[in-house]
């Protein structure tokens, strides 16, 4: 039996620029790794490569001229109501830059206390010393300053979204509400910015009678004045790239992600898996942040990395064999090798959540890469598919 299960190594990349051969790039550095390091390539082995990258050598950019463009032939009347923004100088604020271009007057709707990803701007004490009930109650700005004496400061960074938001331009009117039809009272026509509840904020915006429904997913769906676009998600997904451009998330991903298996299987003779991913779905136990601000945690994958886990409960079974006549290792290697298809009613499969393998690889990755200045935006997951028995 092997000594060492699961190995996920960050793979060192030279500056990606736009136009990069990426998937020469990335194949070429993992060959180079593995001779220098001193371990081999195996089939099954997943390489994780980051949007970022994949984005950067497409050249997938939009200035906030561009975007303003799109937003004002969406919104001819001149004025939006923006709802549920995340609470980010880097997802956002540009983003806001780029409406406030592109209209006359924006009636910004925020959650609260939290925004969809977690940032905080109050606690559930101040809500309870107040009486407020963040389900029923909306919010002025006028009366979120007289209730709680501050702005909407985020703790960690110590960043007063009011001031901030508001000071990107002047044509902005800030409301706190978490029923996205409360945008109605001021404006029919509206531009939803929330991320995994879009579908259900811009159904329950439709049925209210707004005239004019659009989401982040439905600006820049293809490109204007030359910009670059997401045919599915837009500017979900895009983060701050300079002070005029964003970078958008990458297209066409699948290719990406086959051609460089196909090139790998060239180079090493081995079948190796491949994925894009972006933010980690992890929620922080401190701070109560939910990373994932990207539309999902892998856009693109190859096909050997469909379906979830199907793992058996191992310490339930180190616990529960309790015949001391009974080689207990072997027994447990003999249930893994038989387990069966269907773990739904079985206790030995009980606690083993059926999460997809692309989440959860997508998140390994991203928690090994970082997205500070460990310069690794590949990563080599080895073994993550060998169990106790292998």
């Amino acid at each position: 039996m092997r000594t060492i299960g699961t190995q996920a190594k960050g793979i060192r990349l030279p500056i990606i620029r736009k136009g990069d051969d990426l998937v020469e790039i990335v194949a070429r550095s993992l060959v180079e790794s593995s001779r220098i390091e001193g371990y081999s390539l195996n089939d099954r082995d997943v390489v994780g490569v980051t949007e970022a990258v994949v984005a950067r050598a497409q050249g997938n950019y939009a200035t906030i001229d561009q975007i303003a463009s799109d937003i004002a032939a969406k919104y001819p009347d001149g004025e939006v109501g923006v709802v549920f923004p995340i609470l980010s100088r880097n997802r956002f604020s540009m983003l806001l830059e780029a409406i406030a271009s592109g209209v006359n007057k924006i009636y910004l709707q925020l959650s609260y206390p939290t925004d969809e990803v977690g940032n905080p701007i109050l606690t559930w004490e101040e809500l309870d010393e107040k009486e407020i009930d963040p389900y029923r109650d909306t919010l002025t700005e006028e009366e979120f300053y007289r209730y709680f004496g501050h702005g909407a400061i985020h703790p960690y960074t110590g960043i007063d979204y009011i001031k901030y938001y508001k000071g990107l331009a002047e044509n902005i009117t800030i409301v706190f509400s978490n029923d996205p039809r409360t945008i109605l009272n001021y404006t029919p026509h509206v531009l939803t910015a929330d991320i995994h509840t879009r579908f259900r904020t811009k159904r329950l915006l439709g049925k209210a009678g707004a005239k004019t429904v659009y989401g982040l997913d439905d600006i820049l769906t293809q490109s204007v004045n030359g910009s670059g676009f997401h045919p599915q998600y837009g500017l979900l997904g895009s983060n701050r790239a300079s002070e005029n451009t964003v970078k958008l998330f990458p297209r066409d991903g699948h290719i990406f992600v086959n051609k460089l298996q196909a090139r790998l299987k060239e180079l090493t003779g081995k079948k190796l898996e491949v994925l894009i991913y972006g933010d980690g779905a992890y929620k922080d136990p401190v701070s109560g942040i939910w990373e994932l601000a990207d539309p999902m945690v892998v856009p693109a994958y190859t096909d050997g990395l469909s379906g979830t886990p199907h793992e058996v409960k191992l310490k339930f079974l180190a616990d529960s064999i309790q015949n001391a006549d009974e080689d207990i290792e072997q027994c447990i290697k003999d249930m893994i090798k038989a387990k069966e298809s269907d773990s739904v009613d079985n206790m030995i499969f009980q606690g083993t959540t059926p999460r997809r393998l692309i989440d959860l690889l997508g998140s390994l990755c991203d928690l090994v890469s970082g997205s500070g200045d460990k310069g690794t935006p590949v990563v080599l997951v080895q073994g993550y598919f060998d169990h106790y028995a292998s």
